[in-house]
Parts: C-alpha cells; structure tokens; sequence
C-alpha cells in the first residue's frame, strides 16, 4: 500500500520554529510527526486529566499556539510549517 507517492515519505522543508523542536531539516512528515511527539513526551506536555490536550511549552506554542490544543488539531497546525 505505501507506494513511492507516499506523502508521509516525501521530505519536506521545515520552518525554522518547526526546526526549534524537530531538529534540522528536510525530513519526511513521518519523522516530523515523530520528533513532535519525543518532545511533547520529553517535556510532559499532555495535559495529565485528558492524554489527548497537548499544553504547549514555549518552542512547541511557536508552531502551534500557545493555547491548549488536542493532538488531532495540533497536526493541521504542525503541517503548516511544512514546505
């Protein structure tokens, strides 16, 4: 099923918030969504009564906000940085 048009595969250009937290770039949005992830666990950012709101830190609420978002909004925000 993932062929090579796959675009979780395809490397993309990172803006330079999104490099804050992911590290630099280009790199596929598999490995972006990765490196998000390490630094939300890393940093204990899931809101500890709802695993599913994710509270910014300083790096992370650059790309994404500084308000609380859930993890399935927090992607669009995410894909934003992406070229």
């Amino acid at each position: 099923m993932a062929g090579k048009n796959n675009a979780l595969q395809k490397p993309v250009t990172l803006t330079p918030e999104l490099e804050d937290v992911c590290g630099k770039g280009p790199m596929t949005r598999a490995q972006v969504t990765s490196k998000v992830w390490d630094h939300i666990k890393a940093n204990s950012l899931q809101d500890s009564k709802d695993k599913r709101m994710i509270n910014p830190d300083a790096k992370l609420g650059k790309v994404i906000g500084k308000d609380q978002i859930s993890m399935f909004k927090m992607t669009g925000a995410v894909s934003k940085h992406m070229k």
